[in-house]
């Protein structure tokens, strides 16, 4: 049990959807790397450095109902959002610069780094920013 007076529970609905995203986002990069056999590049190790740790200590925050959480799930997810951003740029062409696997796989600039045609490195930056946003309504919600 936590010292802290419980919150009403659809208060803690923005912390469990942030641990969601990056419980999904984690199991989906599993499997593409170790299911399908995809090679990470190494910004797509950056990024996995970040998330799955989210997955850990979002998910434990959820289940304990501990609120001390937000700072360290912020300065996560907004790492990664940071390098996937960058990754982004990277894989559009804004930013001119090689994307060059770790191993002999496959580069995130080719067909078969997307999942319905969205490249991997803007969906890594859509959950970064989505888990952002979930943690910084949390956040909100415990000061009303």
């Amino acid at each position: 049990m936590t010292s802290f007076p419980l919150l009403a529970p659809h208060k803690w609905r923005p912390l469990g959807a942030a641990w969601a995203i990056a419980l999904v986002s984690s199991l989906v990069v599993l499997f593409i790397g170790e299911v399908m056999g995809q090679a990470p590049c190494e910004l797509c190790w950056f990024q996995r450095a970040f998330m799955f740790p989210l997955a850990i200590i979002l998910g434990i925050a959820a289940f304990k109902s501990d609120r001390t959480v937000v700072p360290y799930g912020l300065a996560l997810a907004a790492g990664g959002g940071l390098a996937a951003l960058y990754h982004s740029l990277l894989y559009a062409g804004v930013i001119a610069a090689p994307i060059i696997p770790c191993t002999g796989g496959p580069s995130c600039s080719g067909e078969s780094m997307t999942i319905g045609g969205v490249p991997l490195p803007l969906l890594s930056l859509v959950a970064f920013a989505l888990i952002l946003t979930f943690l910084l309504n949390f956040q909100r919600r415990l000061k009303s």
